[in-house]
């Protein structure tokens, strides 16, 4: 059994918190620069080169990159022989995000009721946070700045179990295209299918986290899906921006999970062309 301390995990997460905001991630950033390379628009390659200047300034100066410093996102992989010490993993969690914000100077954008009272917590607290449970000693921690831009444009379907790809494929276009841009495009669409409801949405998500962007499933089929999605939607006309052009999307990556004989459950979420995100181990 191996023993992390609460205070590691909260000083861990306080950095990664800043990290995240103010920092592209190679793999990212590498995208940007070859999508900028192969845009066929002029307005749209200036865009391309507007956000990738952004992006070093950001790191340069160690200031957000986008003023949304998002609601934080946590995805967790806790060791079956992991024992945390001086509290709980969720406590460590908030208080690291609430100290990373506070620290970082980082924009709170969290209201204590969605409908009713809709006031800032002034914290930026509660996180989000997925747990899974695994083998081993190690704690993994993704952590990612969700803007609400790119996180209002996300859509679900619950299609007929005989709508099979095309129809999949054809809801996950239209709702990047009748996104247009809302969520800051070029972004990386994250395709969650099967499951159930809730289910489709979570592997949305985690698909955009997949490394290295552009990177496909291990099934062919689903692989072959991916590029047939990134071409139709590069090919939409929706471009960076919005504004037109090629760029539209960085990357397109399916999860799948099984599913009940009657449903074929699909959601899709997006990023933004900061698509931030910082993964650590303890």
């Amino acid at each position: 059994m191996r023993t992390v301390n609460r205070e590691t995990i909260v000083s861990a997460v306080a950095d990664m918190c800043v990290q995240a905001a103010c920092e592209l991630p190679a793999e990212i950033m590498a995208e940007m620069k070859k999508a900028a390379a192969q845009e066929t628009s002029e307005r749209g390659r200036a865009i391309l080169a507007r956000c990738i200047e952004n992006a070093h300034i950001a790191s340069r100066n160690e200031t957000p990159m986008c003023q949304d410093t998002g609601i934080a996102v946590f995805f967790v992989e806790l060791g079956s022989d992991v024992h945390i010490s001086g509290g709980t993993l969720e406590e460590a969690i908030q208080e690291g995000t609430e100290r990373g914000y506070r620290d970082g100077y980082l924009r709170k954008s969290i209201v204590s009721d969605p409908v009713f009272d809709r006031h800032n917590t002034g914290t930026n607290t509660p996180a989000i946070v997925h747990l899974d449970t695994v083998a081993g000693d190690t704690l993994s921690i993704t952590m990612a700045p969700k803007g609400a831009g790119c996180e209002n444009m996300s859509a679900l379907a619950m299609l007929k179990p005989g709508d099979g790809a095309e129809r999949v494929a054809d809801f996950v276009v239209s709702s990047v295209i009748e996104a247009g841009g809302n969520p800051c495009p070029p972004c990386i669409v994250g395709v969650g299918i099967g499951g159930a409801f809730e289910t489709a949405a979570l592997l949305s998500k985690k698909a955009l986290f997949r490394s290295p962007p552009g990177s496909h499933h291990t099934d062919p089929r689903y692989a072959e899906l991916e590029a047939t999605l990134l071409s139709r939607i590069n090919d939409s006309g929706v471009g960076p921006q919005g504004l037109g052009g090629r760029a539209t999307a960085l990357a397109v990556h399916i999860e799948t999970f099984p599913c009940h004989i009657a449903s074929l459950p699909v959601a899709v979420n997006l990023n933004c062309h900061a698509a931030r995100h910082v993964r650590i181990q303890l």
